[in-house]
C-alpha cells in the first residue's frame, strides 16, 4: 500500500520541550523506529511539521541585530533541510537497505489569500501568557494561546499546489522513499504576468499540503501522526469523546480549533472527498495499528 505519512512538529518535538538540537534527534530517533514498522510491506511518502523548528529559527534570527532578518521563506526552507536531514539519516539507520531522500520543496499560494490578514500558525517554543505578552511588544509578534500556553501565530495561506509534484512523484515512483514538503512547503507566489516565483512571509499548515502530496502521489492512504490519539469532540472538557470513525460529512459539521485539529481534520476530509481513499488521524505511537485500521480516528467514504 502506498501511505502518505505526515509527521507533525509536535510529534517530532514534544510540547513544552526545549528546543535543542538534542531533543530534536532523540525524538527523530524515535520516530524512525516507528516508521521502520511499516516500511517493509508498504511504499512511503514521508512530510512532516516545523512550527517549531522554523520559530527557533526566528528567534535566533532576532537575537543577532547585525544582520537584517531574514525572511519567513527563507527560514521555512532552513528548517525543511534540518529536519528532513535527520529524519532521513535515522531512517538509513533503521533500514539500511532502503533508499531515502530530503527535498526541499515549494508550494503555491494566493498572494490576496485572506489567512495573510489573520495570522492562526503556531511556531515557535510555549510561553506563559506575561511571556507572550512581552515577546509581542518586544518583536512585534501576533501571539494567541495555544492549549494552557501562549504561541506566536503567522499567516498560514492554503496550499494550492506542489511546485515539483512531478520531481516527487518521479522518485516515489523510482522506489525512493522521499522526505519532502516540510512545513507545508516553502510558500512562494508566481507572478501571473512573468510567470515569476517570489518567497510569501507565511509558514504553511502541513497537513493540508499533505493532502495534496497524498494525491498527487496516488496515495491509497494518509496518516496525520499527532501526539494526541485521535480526533476528540468536546476536547478539553469533561465531556470529550474520541471519534472512532467518520466520514467527510460528520467532521466537517462540527468545530474545531483553527491552530490544532482543525487543519488536519480538513485536509484528511479534502484527501478523502477528492480521491475515495482513506485517512487516519492519530498517534505515531500507534502507527502500526493505525495502518492497520485498529487506532486513531478513520475517515472514509
Amino acid at each position: 500500500m502506498r501511505i502518505t505519512l505526515a509527521l507533525g512538529g509536535n510529534a517530532l518535538l514534544r510540547r513544552g520541550q526545549s528546543l535543542s538540537a538534542d531533543n530534536q534527534r532523540s525524538n527523530v530517533i524515535v520516530a524512525a523506529e516507528r516508521i521502520a514498522r511499516i516500511a517493509d510491506a508498504n511504499d512511503l511518502v514521508i512530510t512532516h511539521g516545523n512550527g517549531p523548528q522554523v520559530g527557533l529559527l526566528a528567534l535566533q534570527n532576532n537575537a543577532y541585530v547585525d544582520v537584517p532578518m531574514y525572511p519567513m521563506d527563507v527560514l521555512g526552507a532552513e528548517s525543511q533541510a534540518m529536519v528532513g536531514y535527520m529524519v532521513v539519516q535515522e531512517l538509513r539507520n533503521k533500514l539500511p537497505d532502503r533508499d531515502f531522500v530530503s527535498l526541499v520543496t515549494t508550494s503555491l499560494v494566493d498572494g490576496d489569500d485572506p489567512a495573510f490578514a489573520n495570522p492562526t500558525k503556531f511556531i515557535g517554543p510555549v510561553y506563559t501568557q506575561q511571556e507572550a505578552s512581552a515577546k509581542a511588544e518586544e518583536f512585534g509578534w501576533t501571539v494567541k494561546p495555544d492549549g494552557e500556553y501562549w504561541r506566536r501565530v503567522v499567516a498560514s495561506p492554503d496550499p494550492l499546489k506542489i511546485v515539483e509534484a512531478e520531481s516527487i512523484r518521479a522518485v516515489v515512483d523510482a522506489g525512493i522513499i522521499p522526505v519532502c514538503c516540510g512545513g507545508g512547503g516553502v510558500p512562494v507566489i508566481r507572478d501571473s504576468s512573468t510567470g515569476l516565483y517570489t518567497g510569501a512571509q507565511a509558514v504553511i499548515d502541513k497537513d493540508l499540503c499533505a493532502a495534496i502530496l497524498a494525491r498527487e502521489t496516488s496515495a491509497e492512504l494518509l496518516v496525520i501522526a499527532t501526539d494526541v490519539d485521535g480526533v476528540y469532540t468536546d476536547w478539553g472538557t469533561p465531556q470529550q469523546r474520541r471519534i472512532d470513525h467518520a466520514k467527510p460529512s460528520d467532521l466537517e459539521r462540527s468545530q474545531f480549533a483553527d491552530g490544532s485539529m482543525g487543519p488536519k481534520v480538513r485536509a484528511a476530509c479534502r484527501f478523502v472527498h477528492r480521491t475515495g481513499q482513506r485517512a487516519v488521524i492519530g498517534s505515531l505511537e500507534d502507527i502500526g495499528d493505525i495502518v492497520a485500521g485498529r487506532a486513531g480516528t478513520l475517515i472514509e467514504p
